[in-house]
């Protein structure tokens, strides 16, 4: 049994499972059609890189948007070049300066992304695609978005990343890692530090894949906090709730009332989705292996259209 699912009864006759509203807490707006998530069981979402002025207009209606605003990175550092990363959606910082108005300081672009409405500041270590920034800058960044009162997410990747944004304090990993290498120590730590990581375990494939989902496995034995998040607008992935994600979640050992956990957690700040709640018609399943196909048929809807049948 589940413990945040309500028996109810729609408007319309059918009966099914009410259930808190769901959030994919890793997409990117700007490459995809936003307003048809509703029908595909999506209430909110979590915009980790895109342009802060457009973010900053919203999305009228359904999905609630929180939002990152611009990638950090350093000169030359990811994702600066890539097609489907316009130069709006890329904020180059070039020093630690944490004086406000600083062409290219720290403090300066964390202020850019927070005046323009940002809930979390997300900042690019993927030293695989090019250079990071220093432990200077890395620190500026965080220490501008306690100023702020914002939580600061990181794409970590490469040797020593995951490593050093535990160690600077960085909130949350937008990705599991899929890196070789990784430590017990520093899964571990990640844990025990209260680190989230965002799942976005179906990007991967192979080898890359079966790390992560391993990875994610050992972090939630370890008391890791876990969100559902799909890197929506990165390739092939479906636009809704996205089962395969659910599967490979199960897979690393989120089941049960954990799995609803991660798709329904608030983080990084309430969307104001209290109005809708996420429905699958007819009882949850009994059995937990059934619970990610289940899971992927709901749809959202105004939460005065469902009457609780208990």
């Amino acid at each position: 049994m589940l413990t945040a699912a309500w028996p109810v009864r729609r408007a319309s006759g059918e009966l099914g499972t009410s259930l808190p509203a769901f959030i994919d807490h890793h997409v990117h707006t700007h490459l995809i059609d936003a307003h048809l998530l509703p029908t595909r069981g999506i209430a909110g979402v979590v915009d980790l890189g895109g342009d802060p002025a457009a973010l900053a207009r919203g999305v009228t209606g359904l999905p609630r948007v929180r939002f990152a605003g611009a990638f950090l990175t350093v000169p030359g550092g990811y994702p600066s070049g890539r097609t489907w990363a316009p130069d709006r959606v890329v904020h180059t910082v070039s020093n630690a300066s944490v004086h406000p108005g600083v062409p290219g300081g720290a403090r300066t672009a964390v202020d850019a992304q927070a005046d323009a409405g940002a809930a979390v500041i997300k900042v690019a270590m993927n030293a695989d695609a090019g250079p990071v920034p220093s432990d200077d800058v890395l620190t500026a960044l965080l220490a501008a978005a306690r100023e702020r009162g914002l939580p600061v997410v990181a794409h970590a990747q490469g040797a020593g990343q995951v490593e050093r944004a535990i160690d600077a304090g960085v909130a949350a990993l937008a990705h599991t890692p899929s890196d070789t290498g990784l430590s017990r120590r520093t899964l571990r730590r990640a844990a025990e530090t209260g680190q989230i990581w965002i799942s976005t375990l179906d990007i991967h494939r192979g080898p890359a894949r079966e790390r992560a989902i391993s990875h994610l496995r050992a972090f939630a034995d370890r008391g890791g906090r876990v969100l559902y998040g799909t890197d929506l607008g990165n390739g092939s992935l479906p636009l809704g709730v996205n089962r395969r994600e659910l599967l490979a979640l199960h897979q690393a050992g989120i089941r049960g009332d954990a799995l609803v956990a991660s798709l329904t957690d608030p983080w990084p700040a309430p969307a104001r989705t209290d109005a809708v709640r996420s429905f699958v018609e007819g009882p949850a399943p009994t059995d937990p292996t059934d619970l990610a196909t289940w899971l992927s048929r709901a749809i959202v809807v105004p939460t005065e259209e469902l009457t609780r049948v208990d």
